[in-house]
């Protein structure tokens, strides 16, 4: 990158910053914080856990985003000092580049997490994944979605875990359920729910015809403490059975995988990732708690049965994004309109160019 005109650099840099300052409402941030310190010195706020527990976690993200904003402040001071250098004669450009660079990475961070809203958005996350018609088509199209997100949350150094998995007939898988938790995790990965489309040659046909694959993605987030969901226990069906899976490094065999109904809504949750029985019930109890909890802020939305009523369709004129692999390898985003051509760097994990550009159009947006 070569910078050739520092001054249009600085001029749109300090531009940037404005804008920021804005969309990070820097100034109502800093008097809430001051309140909730307040609040936080109070004693007898201990009593309450639920209310100090949500409390002390809009302090941290309050926080975290003004440092993430400090940070791009200081970076552009940074830049203001370095040309104010070559005007008195000094060198500076690889320089320069370099703290730009450092800049302009900052900056688009702290703009996408200027847009997350909602309190969930930093919560961590459960990911299912359905194929659609096509029996091992679309279970193996599914078990590469798998792959996808479990590389994405690896490149971004989150935790996940495969919490249930149902292998395929033949290949593949007929579902799955992710955990993935880490900075903004529920934030990013609500613009992936939607129908994935697959085009390519299929490995399973001797004639090696093109085949087009569906899979499902839906996201929920994870219920922490500062969130009341009544359950009650005589709602509950709860069946314990042998767990099944393909083996290997992401699942482990047990007798003990739990499934709980939540007859009321007929909401399932299943957790099948742990040797303990004790551990899996919890596991399918938080899970159960982040599909409630996605189910009322749907019915706030007046989008009631919206989810269902996809998982039942998970067929053309609905996708969100298409893979092609054949004849040519493009991968679009018909929301957004972005378009890569580098299928392997996505299903590897890069999603970041897809999520960035659904995030600041506002897709997945509850506010």
């Amino acid at each position: 990158m070569e910078i050739k005109d520092k001054d249009k650099v600085i001029n749109e840099s300090k531009e940037k910053i404005e804008r920021l300052k804005g969309y990070v409402e820097l100034d109502k941030k800093e008097k809430r914080l001051k309140e909730i310190g307040k609040e936080l010195e109070n004693p007898d706020l201990w009593n309450d856990r639920k209310k100090s527990i949500s409390l002390s976690k809009e302090k941290k993200i309050i926080e975290d985003d003004i440092a993430l904003f400090n940070k791009v402040y200081e970076l552009f001071s940074e830049l203001e000092v370095l040309k104010e250098l070559e005007s008195e004669g000094e060198t500076i450009h690889e320089e320069f580049e370099k703290i730009y660079g450092e800049f302009e990475k900052e900056y688009k961070k702290a703009e996408l997490i200027s847009v997350f809203k909602s309190p969930e958005d930093q919560n961590p996350a459960y990911l299912t994944i359905h194929p659609g018609a096509g029996g091992t088509e679309s279970q193996d199209w599914a078990e590469m979605l798998l792959r996808m997100y479990l590389r994405w949350a690896e490149r971004r150094k989150f935790s996940s875990e495969i919490v249930e998995i149902q292998p395929g007939d033949e290949a593949g898988i007929k579902s799955a359920t992710l955990r993935i938790a880490g900075d903004y995790v529920y934030g990013f990965l609500k613009t992936e729910i939607g129908i994935h489309r697959l085009i390519r040659i299929s490995p399973f046909d001797s004639n090696k015809r093109r085949h087009t694959s569906f899979v499902a993605i839906f996201v929920y987030p994870e219920v922490d403490e500062s969130i009341d969901i009544d359950i009650n226990e005589k709602d509950l069906r709860i069946d314990t059975f042998r767990a099944s899976g393909h083996g290997g490094q992401h699942v482990n065999k047990t007798d003990s995988a739990v499934r709980i109904t939540h007859l009321p809504t007929g909401v399932v949750a299943t957790c099948q990732s742990e040797r303990s029985q004790h551990k899996n019930k919890a596991m399918a109890m938080k899970l159960l708690k982040a599909r409630l909890f996605e189910i009322e802020l749907k019915k706030k939305e007046e989008e009631k049965d919206k989810m269902e009523k996809n998982k039942s369709d998970i067929a053309w004129g609905n996708q969100i994004r298409t893979y092609t692999l054949h004849p040519f390898k493009l991968i679009k985003d018909h929301r957004t309109g972005v378009e890569i051509g580098d299928t392997q760097k996505v299903l590897d994990g890069d999603l970041d160019e897809f999520m960035y550009a659904a995030l600041l159009k506002g897709v997945g947006k509850k506010d």
